[in-house]
């Protein structure tokens, strides 16, 4: 029974039309694509400008024929009550609505129309069936937060059930609870993982330290699909070990679906059919293939609510090997709030600075997780989480990796800890400025 399309189509998604609108856009070739997407752009800024009092105000100034006159929106700017940023015709009632996950530090609620989030799921259960997945059919091992209260846990719960998903906690990752995972993953045939980045890693990091490979454990897996939090090569590396499947990695946003995700060549292939991206400078100016800028995009059918030339607040770079036809994103390097800024002037990734830490201490399986600080211009914190103490030869590695990679003569501070701090949905910020 596909469940899943039924309870879509119950709440008022038309996912047989969304789907079928996919299947024509795939047939476009490079110059219908480039023509489609082209008259997509112009025809939902008309529509934003004619129907949309809030973006009337916000975009006073664009001509839907010109794309460099239509000016980005930041996360900020609208952090207005909803009803005051929905379209002529579009209700609370008859809408979808959310809310982002606030690890921007910028959260708000959103709406899409209905025809819109239809289409973000079709898109969805495409991408999925490059790795033989089926959103009705396959069962999920899903490693995400949950609403703890009442209402919203079951109704999260509801959600599980129809979509076929067994959702592991996240928020205790403690090995007494990772080996009741895996008794779980022994008795359950489940298709394929699904979560949080950071909170998977803990579970091969767990399965590395029992000699235990999942697939062995549960041979039905198929894939592990990453998405929420940044997945670095090391921890790609470890996940396809530990669990023997190929590792995808899935970009997205809760307020525009699917931004990108990995096919079977290993390639990050950008999502054309129902969003535009761009990869923008500073001046807002389009960046070519291959150099690293803010994600901006724009949703092509959301015509409830206006998320047009959408600063995302990420950095990515587009691969030198994309095509209008097809963008291959290369790297997300974090968010543009995530900015180490040191005291000779110099600017860094806040990742960067993981990054470097985390080829340091993780290399004999002692430190299981840590999140980095910057107090001050100078000064940084690393938290962790280990078995054991870090030894003063290892946290002067540290020190020295941090002065050669970054600079010489900042001040690293240490400290150990029970567990570290997540969101209330589960996710672990791995940078933090408090500058």
């Amino acid at each position: 029974m596909n469940l899943f399309n039924l309870s879509l189509k119950f709440n008022g998604f038309p996912i047989e039309k969304a789907k079928n609108l996919l299947n024509s856009i795939q047939k476009h070739d490079e110059n219908e694509l480039l023509n489609y997407i082209e008259t997509k752009k112009q025809d939902i800024v008309a529509f934003h400008l004619k129907h949309n009092s809030f973006y009337k105000t916000f975009a006073k100034d664009a001509d839907p024929k010109d794309w460099s006159s239509i000016p980005i929106m930041t996360k900020r700017q609208l952090q207005h009550p909803l009803s005051e940023r929905l379209s002529d015709g579009f209700t609370k009632k008859n809408v979808y609505i959310n809310k982002t996950s606030g690890s921007s530090g910028d959260p708000f609620i959103f709406a899409k129309d209905k025809f819109c989030h239809a289409v973000t799921w079709a898109g969805f259960m495409d991408r999925y069936s490059w790795f033989h997945l089926d959103f009705n059919a396959s069962k999920q091992a899903r490693f995400y937060g949950i609403p703890l209260n009442k209402l919203g846990y079951y109704k999260e719960r509801f959600k599980d059930f129809l979509s076929k998903r067994y959702r592991f906690s996240v928020f205790d990752l403690s090995d007494s609870e990772l080996e009741k995972n895996l008794i779980i993953f022994k008795n359950t045939k489940f298709d394929y993982i699904n979560g949080y980045t950071s909170s998977i890693v803990q579970f091969a990091k767990y399965l590395q330290r029992e000699n235990s490979v999942l697939k062995m454990v549960c041979p039905t897996l198929k894939a592990c699909i990453v998405t929420s939090e940044m997945l670095f090569e090391a921890d790609k590396n470890l996940l396809e070990t530990q669990f023997g499947i190929p590792i995808i990695n899935e970009y997205g946003a809760a307020e525009l679906g699917l931004i990108a995700f990995q096919n079977t060549k290993n390639e990050w292939i950008v999502n054309t059919e129902d969003l535009y991206i761009e990869i923008l400078d500073k001046n807002n100016m389009v960046l070519p293939y291959g150099e690293e800028g803010r994600v901006v995009v724009t949703s092509l059918y959301n015509k409830a609510h206006p998320f047009i030339r959408y600063d995302l607040g990420d950095i990515g770079k587009l691969s030198k090997e994309s095509t209008s036809n097809k963008p291959i994103l290369e790297s997300l390097v974090g968010r543009t709030n995530d900015i180490v800024s040191l005291p000779s002037g110099k600017k860094a990734a806040g990742l960067t600075f993981y990054y470097v830490t985390k080829t340091v201490i993780e290399n004999n399986g002692n430190v299981k997780e840590f999140i980095i600080e910057q107090l001050k211009l100078d000064t940084f914190k690393i938290s962790y989480t280990s078995t054991y103490q870090l030894s003063e030869e290892k946290l002067t590695a540290i020190k020295n990796a941090v002065s050669k990679y970054l600079e010489p003569n900042l001040t690293v501070l240490f400290e150990r800890k029970i567990a570290l701090e997540r969101t209330s949905r589960g996710k672990l910020k791995q940078f933090k400025s408090f500058l």
